[in-house]
């Protein structure tokens, strides 16, 4: 492209080249909404482009500066933005209130954080950029609702027919009143720009008399109240003390709205790019805080530690030994990068790494026992041999020794589970084992798992693991 940013020769270099020219024509010709926090699962579905090279590719074109990275804490009711950080240090410890839900939530990184990516101002200047200036429903859509949730014209459409029973554009320090017919059904009077809520009860015999009610908009989010009315008209009164243009929307909060707002599609989450490889090498400084603790429901982890090493070095020598432990690591480190992990460290001839699911770590364990066999073939010697273990559970992310890091009882029994290998068997817990996915690879690959009771060091109960021979 003629007019394409100078960054761009930087990402084709840094990036896959078909993923690298699929973004820059998205920056070229993708119109404003397709620009504004960009999911790049769906990014992917619809360029048909793989996965990973489209995250990668998105990372780094937000190193580069053509995109800005946001982290948008959801609420996984509505899927609406309850707060958009520009990084995951922003995080707060306490909770997220979402007030058309009436729910708070902490912010748990599995699918409560979503990673999305809107075009640079520096790049190209869209409607988003100017929130405040977008027409209503745009607001709803493009600030809002998150990327995961599935609205296309039709539901956009949909929502204002049938869901809606008013809404109101109102500016900083205005105020006004309007008329509604509230029917016998409960009624939200949602503001999207603060995150204000008002819940209507509508019971009781219909009255022809005019009831009033009265809210202001002071940018303060406070536990949602509900008053009860009966059917018939009702002057609501709305004020804004917020300091910015409000959207006050009344709602029936009905089946419809239920199921518009539960069409869902998958997103770029926080857990995702935490165990990128791309990420945690470009965005290596700039993760965590020190002091702080990421909460994470289900993360699946990966030992490996190299048979005898010491014994290596003195048959071999120091130089071979080098050679053969530097080939060996540099295997494994593309296999954990081809099954969709990411290296958290390596210690002495160990890795420890980390995949979203159980079955990327198998394939990834599978793939690793191969791979150390053609090298000693290659070699005419059977030197290299690695233990594996693979656990899955919650843990922490946290900040250890200037890198990101992992805590909690999972890694400890994941790192103890590598040391029941004492040749090239993989050994898993019941996690691993019962996870959707692991039987067809075991099937496939026509393998028996050996269950088997081990103890396990500073565990205090023997556990049920599987060896897979």
């Amino acid at each position: 492209m003629s007019d394409a940013p100078p960054q761009f020769s930087a990402l084709h270099e840094a990036a896959d080249p078909k993923v690298a020219d699929a973004i820059m024509q998205l920056i070229h010709d993708g119109a404003d909404p397709e620009l504004n926090r960009i999911n790049a699962l769906d990014f992917s579905n619809r360029t048909g482009l793989d996965e990973e090279r489209v995250i990668s590719g998105f990372i780094h074109s937000a190193r580069l500066g053509l995109f800005d990275l946001t982290w948008n804490v959801l609420c996984p009711g509505c899927g609406g933005v309850l707060d958009a950080h520009g990084t995951l240090k922003s995080l707060r410890t306490d909770d997220y209130h979402c007030g058309l839900c009436a729910c708070s939530y902490e912010a748990s990184v599995d699918q409560q954080v979503e990673a999305a990516f809107t075009v640079s101002p520096r790049v190209r200047r869209i409607a988003a950029h100017d929130p405040h200036t977008l027409p209503v429903w745009d607001y709803y859509k493009q600030v809002f609702w998150s990327s995961g949730v599935e609205f296309d014209e039709q539901a956009m459409a949909e929502l204002s027919k049938d869901v809606v029973l008013a809404t109101s554009e109102l500016p900083a320090g205005e105020h006004m009143t309007i008329s509604i017919e509230l029917p016998p059904q409960f009624i939200i009077v949602f503001e999207p720009v603060t995150h204000a809520s008002r819940f209507i009860d509508v019971q009781g015999e219909p009255t022809d008399e005019v009831q009033r009610l009265s809210l202001k908009y002071d940018g303060v989010r406070a536990q949602v109240e509900t008053t009860t009315l009966r059917p018939g008209p009702l002057e609501l009164t709305l004020d804004n003390k917020a300091g910015v243009r409000v959207l006050p929307t009344v709602m029936v909060a009905a089946d419809a709205l239920h199921h518009l707002i539960g069409r869902r599609k998958p997103f770029l989450t926080a857990k995702r790019m935490l165990s990128n490889q791309t990420f945690r090498d470009v965005f290596k400084a700039d993760n965590l805080n020190i002091d702080q603790r990421l909460k994470i429901t289900s993360l699946t982890f990966l030992f490996t530690d190299l048979k005898s090493s010491t014994a290596l070095y003195e048959r071999v020598g120091d130089l071979a030994a080098f050679d053969l432990v530097r080939a060996h690591f540099r295997a494994l480190l593309d296999i954990i990068n081809a099954e969709k992990g990411a290296v958290v460290k390596t210690i002495g001839d160990a890795v420890m790494a980390t995949f979203i699911k159980p079955e990327h770590a198998l394939s990834a364990g599978l793939r690793m026992r191969d791979a150390m066999a053609r090298l000693n073939a290659e070699r005419g010697s059977d030197e290299l041999v690695v233990k594996i273990g693979i656990h899955e559970g919650p843990c922490l992310a946290v900040m250890l020794n200037d890198r990101q890091d992992y805590f909690g009882q999972t890694v400890n029994i994941a790192a103890r589970v590598q040391s029941l290998s004492t040749a090239q068997e993989i050994h898993l817990t019941a996690p691993v084992i019962e996870a959707p996915g692991v039987a067809a690879i075991l099937e496939k690959a026509h393998i028996m798992p050996i269950q088997k009771q081990a103890a396990l060091r500073g565990i205090a109960d023997k556990m049920m693991v599987y060896e897979i021979p």
